[in-house]
């Protein structure tokens, strides 16, 4: 027992050094002012500043593409929510090869690259309603089958936690309609599991680049790869605080999923 306990720890300690050192060698380039290989351990505490991370906060073009990053990650969490609750809650009640389907489905995204994803997209679309190739908001749809492995997977759990038939049978019994149903009694049941798909619908946009930068559009990430040659420290300064944002979504994420389970 006691040997077990040691391995935990050794592995424990191995993953956050392997973390936890990146990190710091991150920092340490964004935001000291002395290169490298002139340090010592005299100076490895002078010249920090985080004029690299407001200078590159001041910029323009960082606030456009942190804008549209917000705005697609809400819109994606919202289209996740609002399509799949509805359509998993059918499923349960209804259809069980209708949720096995959509299981299949939910990881078909592991399966299939991104460049293929986009590619189908842009042939399908072109034609029919091209706007969503020349909107920004057309991501939303791409981004929501890129994160539908992780958010189907919080929805299904806690559905799959609730005795859905008796709700949904005393709600229409006492006269509510389907819509009232899903907003007073199926929604509030599974909170912890829409918050966890909602912060995991976040995290993937968040952290996307390939379909972003195949449809060209301005993205965080994207805005980060071009802002590299040009302002390495603020761009890494950047990347550092992205990258603690959906560090924090995720461990929220697991959070919540704990509640679900328990």
């Amino acid at each position: 027992m006691r040997v077990s306990r040691i391995g935990a720890w050794v592995v424990l300690g191995v993953i956050v050094v392997y973390y936890a050192v990146p990190m710091i060698a991150m920092a340490r380039f964004a935001f000291q002012r002395i290169p490298v290989i002139k340090l010592t351990p005299d100076n490895i505490f002078d010249k920090w500043t985080i004029a690299p991370l407001s200078d590159t906060f001041a910029d323009p073009g960082f606030r456009s593409a942190a804008g549209w990053s917000i705005a697609l990650a809400i819109a994606t969490a919202l289209v996740t929510i609002v399509l799949l609750v509805p359509t998993m809650t059918y499923a349960h009640l209804n259809s069980p090869r209708a949720r096995k389907i959509i299981e299949l489905s939910a990881i078909l995204p592991f399966v299939v690259p991104a460049i293929a994803l986009v590619i189908g997209f842009a042939g399908a679309f072109r034609g029919v309603a091209p706007v969503l190739l020349r909107n920004t908001y057309g991501l939303v749809p791409l981004y929501v089958i890129t994160a539908l492995p992780f958010t189907h997977r919080a929805l299904e759990s806690g559905l799959a936690a609730l005795d859905l038939r008796t709700l949904v049978d005393a709600s229409r019994s006492l006269g509510a309609s389907w819509p009232r149903t899903m907003l007073s009694v199926i929604a509030p049941n599974i909170r912890p599991s829409i918050a966890t798909a909602t912060f995991l619908s976040l995290t993937v946009v968040f952290g996307e680049f390939t379909i972003a930068s195949l449809l060209l559009r301005n993205t965080l990430p994207l805005y980060l790869a071009y802002a590299q040659p040009s302002d390495p420290q603020g761009a890494l300064a950047v990347g550092l605080v992205l990258t603690l944002v959906t560090t924090v979504f995720v461990a929220l994420s697991n959070r919540f999923g704990k509640k679900v389970q328990s």
